[in-house]
Parts: C-alpha cells; sequence; structure tokens
C-alpha cells in the first residue's frame, strides 16, 4: 500500500514510524510511506505557503498553489490516490472507516496548518475530509500518523497472527475482553480460573461474555448499533448479575 504525506513537517511523520508495528510493515514493503514538503513548491525568497485570509480574522491560510503542485507532484510519481484532508470539519475516524480505507491502494493525506487549506482545494482536488474528534490539534500530522498507524495493522503480513486485528476492540462491534498473563497471581488476585481451564470452548464464551459486559458498562452506545443473538443476551444478563452484585 502507498500512503503518501503532505506536511510542512515531514520528520514528525517519519519519526513516527522508526518503531513498532508500522516500521514492520514497511520494512517488509508491506507499506510504503513517503512525505512531501510543500514549502519546495514556494517561489519567494521566504518559502511562503500561506497568505492572510480574505474578509479578515486570525490567522493564516495555506495557499492553493502550493498545494496544487503538492498534489500534482505525488499524481506524476505514484498516480492520483485517494485525497483526504484532516481536518476538525470531517467525517470522524472509527474502525468501519479504518477498515474502508485499508482496502485503498494509494492514500494521499494533506495535513493542514494554520487556520487551514483554501477552501477551493478541498472542493476541486478532496475526496474525503477525516476528523479524529471533536477537538482541534495544531496541525494534521498526529492525525496522519493515527490514520496509518490503524490502517497498517489490517495489511496482510503487519502482524505476528493475522486473527489479532479481527479480536481488537471494535473488530466485532464491542470492546476487547480483558487479558491476563502470568504470573498466575498479583498481590493476591488470581487469573479467572476458566482461563487456567484448557477448555477453548468454555473459555471463548467466557471471554465474549466478557467482552459483551464490559462494552455494556463502559460503552453502552455501541449497543445501538448491534442485535445480540438470544445466546448473547442470556450471557450478558448473567454478566450484569454478577456485576450488581
Amino acid at each position: 500500500m502507498q500512503i503518501d504525506v503532505i506536511t510542512l513537517f515531514p520528520e514528525m511523520i517519519n519519526s513516527f514510524f522508526s518503531e513498532g508495528v508500522t516500521a514492520r510493515a514497511i520494512e517488509k514493503n508491506i507499506l510504503d510511506v513517503q512525505t512531501t514538503n510543500p514549502r519546495q513548491f514556494a517561489t519567494d525568497i521566504h518559502q511562503s505557503v500561506d497568505d492572510r485570509p480574505y474578509g479578515g480574522g486570525p490567522g493564516m491560510v495555506m495557499n492553493c498553489e502550493i498545494i496544487e503542485k503538492s498534489l500534482a507532484d505525488i499524481e506524476k510519481n505514484h498516480g492520483r490516490g485517494y485525497r483526504i484532508y484532516l481536518t476538525p470539519q470531517g467525517k470522524t475516524l472509527n474502525h468501519s472507516l479504518v477498515k474502508q480505507l485499508s482496502n485503498k491502494e494509494h492514500l494521499v493525506l494533506l495535513c493542514g496548518r494554520y487556520e487551514g487549506i483554501d477552501q477551493r482545494i478541498i472542493e476541486e482536488q478532496i475526496d474525503l475530509e477525516c476528523s479524529l474528534g471533536d477537538f482541534v490539534l495544531s496541525g494534521g500530522e498526529l492525525a496522519a500518523a493515527t490514520i496509518i498507524d490503524s490502517i497498517a495493522r489490517w495489511l496482510p503480513g503487519t502482524l505476528g497472527h493475522e486473527e489479532s486485528v479481527n479480536n481488537d476492540s471494535f473488530a466485532t462491534g464491542l470492546l476487547d475482553y480483558a487479558h491476563y498473563t502470568r504470573p498466575q497471581s498479583v498481590n493476591g488476585n488470581q487469573v479467572p480460573e476458566v482461563l487456567l481451564s484448557g477448555n477453548h470452548q468454555v473459555i471463548e464464551r467466557y471471554r465474549l461474555q466478557q467482552a459483551l459486559g464490559n462494552s455494556w458498562v463502559k460503552r453502552p452506545d455501541l449497543f445501538a448499533k448491534k442485535a445480540l443473538s438470544e445466546a448473547e443476551l442470556c450471557l450478558l444478563n448473567d454478566f450484569l448479575k454478577q456485576f450488581r452484585n
């Protein structure tokens, strides 16, 4: 998969992916992340990439010309790609959107700075506006890194265990179940006995119950989007009885 990032701070993007899962995907040539700095297309001595907004107001706006030249340079080298502008006004990133984007062959992520970019670029060049949530960052680099990292997990060969991504929180519409590892006892707090039973069918049922209960307690809004089977309802009811006690 090819991902191009248009950013005034390419070192920020590059530093995110020197370690961890995404670095592994890059090393295996599963993923290729390239950066394009719009300043290289500025023509004045100060390498200006922004200007004052029409109509007045605070801040500066990234201008059309340098972004258009950045997009054109990427298109010349890698093709047009699916273009995403990272902005608080965009569609909120979630599990479903990450999975959709992971099926694209080529993404172009545009990181805004200052007060944003000229609206005409958004209208004429951008395929999707995307946001991490209802808050404002200083620029789009953190959002771009988040998107890249979340997508990398879905690319075949990235994770050590391919089934891991299918068991993550939200993959089934629920939060993940609790995890335990050695030692068996920590400050008198024991690993649940069912996980030591070796009965995989019973363990699977227990983990589903924990995922259902965990989601109900922490994120009840998830159930508005998920229809539970009769068996799942029984497991949830049993969990809630224990939780209330």
